[in-house]
């Protein structure tokens, strides 16, 4: 039994552990962790999710205090709303917060089912706490109900959203032309208008009754609104326990650096296994899961684990017209779950079967739903043994008889797009959009890189003529040395971008350079279709300048290479139609490699790359 909440298991196990069970029903998906029968407990706990941006940033945490749970002898179930993740859509809003709390009584129906045990808890954080004490009401008796920094007012709430979204677009440098300003937004999410109406109307501080018998709230740090609301609820379940939600703000600031919080979530872990029933007397019989696929008219959607260990959790979207395409495989982007940045994976993926053309789209190891790998860092990005998972991912579509395939990818997915077509040579084509590097050396630390990245000559033009970076100027909220530091360095760039073509009549040239070159040859003499999409002033253009010249001008060396380049965009791709031409870049290089007879090979298994480049830095 794990002493604590582990992060990272594969430090202390040498053997990978399963992804979740998938489960389908009521038209979404859901993950079932099983308890260990060494100490099953006759309780099982039903996550109940927060929304949009805060819903990504936990989807990590919750994977990993499931596993705990389950440890401990709990079972446990994690879900999607209906019209959210990989849930089907919902284009009849006008029941508004109902079509939520329909879903997660399904899904308790499910746990029960699953688990065999009749006793619930629901762990709960911001608005879905809101979701779980209607949904104790309905179920009546729950075991126990956990709210995590719960939205107490719902005007509070959407305020609050109102305001993060806006430090999102901030730090993704979104113009305010091409910002949403009509209804609910955060990071390319809408909250439909008729479930906003009723959020708004929230205000738990009217609770009158809280149907569980154990309750716990945890507050976030420095809201004297959350304290106000654990003394309320304390006067209602005298019980009640009170903890503070240390780490909450280093959680939901950003997936991609985000900082699992190790103490609270050893508080909900220890709270769970003091309030769960010991097995009592003979086991009850517990149903299997389903996992039928989810199916439109369009397509058909199923959730699989797949790996030497079924370790990696992804879905399956196939047409349900006759295939004309080669198969995308759609990859994450730094830590964000595989639905993608404003559910854009799960939009492509579907797009694309009306289409004719199948995907998957799929975590890496010790991404949101996939648990770590032996031996792994803690940091995965730009870590060479995500190769073997892709390589898992094409033996999957190998045996489903689904290849040829395409990689596709934005930004750390990009980079990985790039080194696995490398990496297995049955890659026929890849798309990457906003690659920051196509080599990575090692020198510096992701996060350093992440935080500290220099921006282009022309981001930091237009950032001194916003009124706003006057402002934060003068609060201190902008590091200028580091700034002045950044600014340099892309004058520099630039100085050495301009003098490229004397550079390159000269003897040398840097390894980074030449390393990358000779990558990129190495797709042209496999003739691996690449697209390369940029938006206008991302850092990633920069850094690609610095290799090919201004808006590539040496790519007419690669006939197999095409850039692009998309104005008015953030690096996300969260505007319409930078999103549209990027699904037209999939779907045309997918269209084009399907047409193609395919060369049957002896052995195209994985891990074939050529002994010229295997002893190539990767990571």
């Amino acid at each position: 039994m794990s002493t604590g909440l582990d992060t990272n298991k594969s430090k202390t196990t040498q053997r990978a552990a399963a992804a979740a069970e998938p489960v389908t029903f009521a038209g979404t998906i859901g993950l079932y962790a099983p308890a260990s029968q060494a100490a099953r407990k006759s309780t099982a706990v039903l996550f109940v999710s927060p929304w949009g941006f805060e819903e990504m940033c936990t989807r990590k945490f919750f994977r990993i205090l499931a596993e705990e749970l389950a440890e401990a002898g709990v079972a446990s179930l994690r879900f999607d709303y209906a019209g959210t993740g990989d849930a089907l859509d919902v284009t009849d809003h006008s029941r508004g917060l109902a079509v939520w709390l329909e879903t997660a009584e399904q899904a308790a129906a499910q746990l029960k089912s699953l688990s065999g045990c009749d006793n619930i808890i629901l762990v709960s954080q911001s608005l879905g706490s809101t979701i779980a004490v209607d949904l104790a009401q309905r179920l009546g008796g729950v075991e126990g109900i956990a709210l995590m920094a719960p939205a107490i007012s719902g005007r509070l709430y959407l305020r609050e959203l109102s305001v993060w979204s806006k430090m999102i677009d901030d730090g993704m440098g979104v113009a305010e032309s091409q910002r949403e300003t009509q209804g609910v937004w955060i990071a390319g999410l809408r909250m439909s208008d008729e479930i906003a109406a009723e959020v708004r109307k929230i205000n738990l501080m009217e609770l009158s009754k809280l149907d569980a018998r154990n309750c716990l709230v945890l507050t976030r740090p420095n809201r004297s609104a959350d304290e106000d609301f654990a003394a309320h609820v304390k006067d209602l379940h005298p019980a009640t326990r009170e903890a503070v939600y240390r780490g909450y703000d280093e959680l939901v600031f950003n997936p991609t650096i985000a900082t699992m919080p190790v103490e609270t979530g050893n508080h909900i872990v220890e709270w769970v296994k003091s309030i769960s029933r010991s097995q009592m007397g003979t086991s009850t019989r517990r149903q299997r899961p389903t996992v039928a696929p989810l199916t439109t008219a369009e397509f058909t959607e199923t959730p699989l684990r797949f790996g030497k260990a079924d370790e990696l959790y992804g879905i399956l979207c196939e047409p349900t017209a006759p295939r004309r395409g080669a198969t995308a495989i759609i990859l994450t982007t730094a830590y964000d779950r595989h639905a993608g940045w404003g559910r854009t994976s799960v939009k492509m993926a579907r797009a694309l079967a009306r289409d004719g053309i199948p995907s998957l789209r799929f975590d890496n190891a010790n991404v949101a739903d996939s648990p770590p790998t032996p031996g792994a860092p803690e940091q995965v990005l730009y870590f060479k043994g995500q190769n073997d998972e892709i390589a898992a991912a094409f033996d999957l579509l190998e045996s489903s008889k689904l290849l040829p395939a395409v990689l596709v990818g934005r930004c750390s997915g990009g980079y990985l797009a790039f080194q696995g077509s490398l990496w297995d040579e049955r890659s026929s084509g890849l798309i990457a959009a906003n690659p920051y590097v196509f080599h990575w050396s090692g020198k510096l630390t992701v996060d350093a890189s992440l935080r500290h990245v220099p921006r282009s000559l022309e981001t930091y033009r237009l950032k001194l003529l916003q009124f706003e970076t006057l402002k934060r100027l003068l609060r201190g909220e902008i590091d200028v040395p580091r700034a002045i530091k950044n600014f340099i360095t892309s004058l520099v760039r630039r100085a050495i971008r301009l003098s490229r073509p004397m550079l390159d009549f000269l003897p040398f040239r840097s390894e980074e350079r030449t390393a990358i070159l000779d990558l990129f040859q190495s797709l042209k003499a496999r003739k691996v279709d690449v697209s390369l999409i940029y938006t206008a002033h991302d850092t990633g253009l920069e850094q690609f300048n610095d290799h090919f010249g201004k808006n590539g001008s040496y790519l007419k060396r690669y006939g197999n290479v095409r850039l692009n380049i998309i104005p008015e965009a953030d690096h996300n791709l969260t505007q319409a139609h930078a999103q549209s031409f990027y699904l037209q870049e999939v779907r045309s290089i997918s269209l084009k490699i399907g047409t193609r007879q395919a060369t049957p090979q002896e052995d195209r298994s994985h891990a074939v790359r050529s002994p010229k480049y295997a002893n190539l830095p990767t990571s």
